[in-house]
């Protein structure tokens, strides 16, 4: 049976308005009764004495404002939008006028009708807002996702609704991975079609509202999708944002880790210390395709810290890694190259003052400027540094670790937020990212397929969750090439324990790609300058995952490519495979990779845990076990040298991905049709 996306699509375009829509009322009059529409696939009802929206499908409220859901800020004070006044209908077009708490300010809303969504574009008359607020009930749309990563990077709710994200400065110069974009459990979805900041705030203090206000001078304009599965959703948001035309990381850079000397040598980034870790890695069989040092060229004492860099390339290639270097449009007080950058206006300017550079508290304590990438000789200037550290340095590729705009400083003239996105994604496309990908979001800027790793998190179990849920909350919102930023955490707190270093490492092995820094061999705590050293073990156990996630890289690839066809993500949340589980509506510690491979890695302290497996055939890759579900296994053990992970029997590439997940023990079960095994369970 097609899926109701499908249906609706092939319903006819003519949409069927009901009855009860009301013609041409008076303005003066409040409009008396609620307003219903209705097409082929939901029904939208206009509540009027306090103006609401409710969408309804096949009879169940699937997404409603909440009650004062429309507000309005100018200056300091905020207003209510009150009672509707008149409404109109012109083809697929609903207008409606209402009152404010303001006199001779209204309101006027208009709703374009489609068959699987609805667009709602609303501004005042009579006023000019600086701020458009609508409010969501939360509950009535079952849960929330999307967004992307949480301002808060030590925690990531999932799903939104189970905690709180408060995010004032939502926009597309944020660091954190983000887009406007969210849909729900019942399958509805919101997309804000906006490049100006936003004030977002789902379940702010517990309140149970999704709260998405607008600022600047536009009018709020929102698309609402309304399907029968998140995943439909999904997709009618990526027809309109787009998909990757490519992958921008080779294969190469999917099969083995990225190494980053940020979280293994923090404020001791030398020559010295970077090839000793180097070479540590080597010895230890824990190889990857490329190091990269976290320091800028820039730095006023980068050359006595880096004094031949050639040699520290050519030293690296003979241990197998290619020389990665950080780059970002900061440029610190102190560096080297700060007075050259100012005296040429190549930093963005102060809005209050051009005449000076927009300077900001970094996050060391610097002040800081952010290079203009929309004034062509700054970008020029740029672009001619990092060439030069490639063609006389010996540097294969870069961390691109930076926003590309402040919204603390002032646009260049005629240039919008959205072309600072668009600079910063044509001048790291000339470069190789080795595997890093780049910072920048909104609306799904993915044309270039980069790879996307998530902010730093903790070095804890609590981080490793967050890290996971970040993964998931952007990968859905359209940048499937998603990793974990680095392997055992960072943010500066002390180094991961054994548990934490190497379940990380595990979960790591079964996502797209794996971004490292810790060694397992050892590492220095950053603020008590104590040698942290971990046992063989655990030297052993990141190297398994290495091996696990080489393994699976021909199936991971399959999924680049076919990603590259449809835009779906690669790793996503059980419930984009199966919508007819309730229980994968609210699994934070598990995830599918592509359609075969489903991930449950322990994620927190102990030996065991429960596993939900949805409706399907299974096997376990640590036994060979077949397992239908849907079912829970209560008390899996998971020790650990033991990574829990099941293949979709009936899903394509199955055969693929067990091969490479299975433990020794277990592949000899792999001949077995799907059902059967010694010890099949249901």
């Amino acid at each position: 049976m097609p899926g109701h996306g499908q249906a609706v699509r092939r319903a006819s375009a003519a949409l069927l308005l009901a009855a009860s829509l009301l013609g041409a009322t008076p303005a003066t009059a409040a409009v008396s009764g609620p307003i219903t529409v209705t097409t082929p696939g939901y029904q939208l009802r206009v509540n009027t004495d306090r103006l609401t929206l409710t969408t309804v499908r096949a009879g169940r409220t699937v997404l409603a404002t909440a009650p004062g859901a429309f507000r309005f800020r100018i200056g300091a004070d905020w207003h209510i939008v009150q009672e509707v006044t008149s409404s109109t209908r012109d083809g697929d077009t609903v207008r409606v006028t209402a009152a404010t708490d303001l006199p001779d300010v209204t309101v006027e809303l208009r709703i374009t009708l489609r068959p699987d969504r609805y667009d709602v574009n609303w501004s005042l008359s009579g006023a000019r807002a600086d701020a458009l607020s609508t409010a969501y009930d939360l509950s009535s749309a079952g849960h929330w996702y999307g967004h992307g990563e949480n301002s808060d990077q030590t925690v990531q709710p999932w799903p939104l609704d189970s905690g709180q994200v408060v995010d004032t400065a939502f926009s597309p110069a944020s660091y954190q991975v983000v887009s406007p974009f969210w849909y729900t459990s019942t399958a509805t979805g919101l997309w804000a079609d906006t490049d100006d900041p936003m004030d977002v705030r789902v379940n702010s203090g517990g309140n149970g509202l999704g709260e998405f206000t607008v600022t600047g001078q536009r009018p709020a304009a929102s698309t609402v999708f309304v399907e029968n599965t998140p995943t439909e959703v999904y997709r009618d948001h990526i027809a309109l944002v787009g998909k990757p035309g490519r992958s921008d990381t080779p294969y190469e850079q999917y099969a083995t880790p990225l190494w980053n000397s940020w979280a293994q040598l923090y404020g001791e980034q030398t020559q010295q210390n970077v090839l000793a870790w180097a070479r540590s890695l080597a010895g230890a069989g824990l190889g990857g395709h490329a190091v990269q040092v976290e320091e800028s060229v820039i730095a006023a004492d980068f050359g006595a810290r880096f004094p031949d860099l050639p040699a520290l390339s050519r030293q690296l290639r003979r241990l197998g890694f290619d020389l990665g270097m950080w780059t970002g449009l900061y440029v610190p007080e102190t560096a080297a190259k700060f007075s050259e950058a100012v005296d040429n206006g190549y930093l963005l300017k102060d809005p209050s003052d051009p005449t000076k550079p927009c300077l900001f508290t970094w996050w060391n304590g610097r002040q800081t400027g952010l290079i203009d990438l929309a004034n062509p000789a700054a970008r020029q200037w740029y672009t001619d540094d990092l060439k030069e550290q490639t063609t006389e340095s010996g540097v294969a590729g870069f961390k691109f670790d930076t926003a590309f705009f402040d919204d603390r400083c002032a646009l260049y003239p005629g240039a919008t937020r959205a072309d600072y996105v668009r600079y910063g994604t044509e001048l790291a496309d000339a470069f190789d990212q080795q595997g890093a990908g780049l910072r920048v979001a909104w609306n799904a800027a993915q044309a270039k397929g980069f790879a996307t790793r998530t902010a730093d998190k903790p070095t804890t179990f609590a981080g490793l969750r967050a890290a996971v849920s970040a993964n998931l909350a952007v990968s859905t919102i359209g940048y499937p090439f998603v990793e974990t930023d680095m392997i055992g955490g960072s943010l500066s707190y002390p180094p991961p324990t054994k548990q934490v270093l190497a379940r990380w490492a595990q979960a790591a092995s079964l996502m797209p790609l794996m971004y490292a820094s810790t060694s397992p061999t050892g590492v220095r705590n950053a603020t008590t300058g104590a040698w942290v050293g971990y046992d063989k073990e655990t030297v052993g156990l990141y190297r398994s995952a290495i091996a696990t996630h080489e393994r699976l890289a021909p199936y991971i690839w399959d999924q680049v490519r076919q990603t590259l066809k449809t835009g779906d993500p690669i790793m996503r949340p059980l419930f984009f495979d199966f919508p007819q589980d309730e229980a994968g509506y609210t699994v934070a510690d598990e995830w599918m990779l592509g359609p075969a491979v489903l991930a449950a890695p322990k994620l927190d302290e102990g030996t065991t845990r429960d596993i939900f497996l949805p409706t399907g055939t299974w096997r376990d890759v640590n036994n060979g076990t077949v397992v239908h579900g849907p079912v829970t296994l209560k008390g899996y053990a998971a020790p650990l040298g033991v990574t829990p992970a099941f293949v979709n029997l009936k899903a394509k590439g199955a055969t693929k991905a067990y091969q490479a997940l299975a433990r020794p023990d277990a592949k000899r079960w792999g001949h077995l049709s799907p059902g059967l095994s010694p010890t099949s369970s249901t």
